[in-house]
């Protein structure tokens, strides 16, 4: 049989399909609904005269037929993909559309800095921005990339830096120590009201302190449970209890008056912001532009 056109468009749908093995996450990468690419998938299984996929309400798989074909074109459209982004290079405004998944302090002290320069340099290229402070496969979810602190990136991803290690401190607003008195060692915060950290996979931090040779974890007491840092930090703002945050996150807050960085000596040292994509996938012409711009400006320092 000879493909028209439509087969070789529903020929990368399939490939779309078989990367997040569920509709509606191809749709989101494609940009067309659910219903629209089950109406594709089935024109082109009517055509070729096979059925390709193996549908549940749960899941999607390859058949047979559908791992033979994979086999066969996976790599031509791998070449097609990495041709074109090549000329994409060669445009005097690079375009293409790029999905991050990015923690709250990532979109607001390292991404909100860089955008006007990348806007105004990069006029054609778009970002989808995915705010969220869950782990989230990047691959799975349709994303490009991800940005997270150094110690969460997921093994099997290539991670760059974006910015220096990042110190961690106790602050509370002047009302709440003038109120509770302010702490003069990690244990005393036993005794105080702390705003408890949900991880990305649901589990309570326990807050970290180095001092010289010492180290500390403590499982802080706190009526709150928040997994928003940019919430946490307001609630601190507030007064309603101490917080555990990234020193750059609240540098301003500190520098007017509003928040004060207690127990500074025990302050610890983390990881930076990294940002991690798949190993086995092209780095998009935008997105790799906006790493060198993220780099070049260091909001974060690096």
């Amino acid at each position: 049989m000879r493909f028209n056109r439509s087969d070789i468009a529903n020929l990368g749908y399939f490939l779309a399909i078989e990367r997040h093995r569920n509709f509606r996450l191809a749709g989101l990468e494609l940009g067309i609904s659910t219903s629209a690419l089950s109406h594709a998938m089935r024109g082109l299984e009517e055509r070729l005269g096979v059925r390709l996929l193996n549908r549940t309400n749960r899941s999607v798989t390859l058949t047979v037929a559908g791992e033979e074909l994979l086999a066969n074109i996976a790599e031509p459209f791998r070449r097609i993909d990495n041709a074109v982004d090549v000329l994409n290079r060669f445009r005097a405004s690079p375009a293409g559309r790029i999905r991050l998944n990015v923690l709250d302090q990532a979109a607001t002290h390292l991404l909100a800095p860089v955008m006007p320069v990348f806007l105004d340099r990069y006029p054609d290229a778009e970002i989808d921005l995915s705010v969220t402070n869950s782990l989230v496969d990047v691959v799975d979810g349709g994303f490009d990339a991800g940005i997270r602190y150094g110690g969460t990136v997921p093994e099997d991803m290539i991670a760059q830096r974006l910015s220096a290690d990042i110190r961690w401190v106790v602050a509370g607003s002047p009302a709440y120590l003038d109120r509770f008195g302010t702490p003069a060692h990690p244990e005393d915060l036993l005794s105080h009201r702390c705003i408890q950290i949900k991880l990305g996979d649901e589990r309570i931090y326990r807050w970290e302190f180095d001092r010289g040779a010492e180290t500390l974890e403590l499982s802080v007491p706190g009526a709150i449970t928040i997994d928003d840092g940019e919430t946490a930090v307001a609630m601190a703002r507030h007064g309603a209890a101490l917080i555990y945050a990234a020193q750059p996150g609240i540098a301003d807050l500190v520098a007017r008056g509003e928040l004060r960085i207690v127990l500074d000596d025990w302050a610890s040292m983390g990881p930076g912001m990294h940002i991690y994509y798949p190993s086995r996938r092209q780095l998009p012409v935008p997105l790799r532009l906006l790493i060198d711009l993220i780099r070049e400006l260091a909001p974060l320092g690096l």
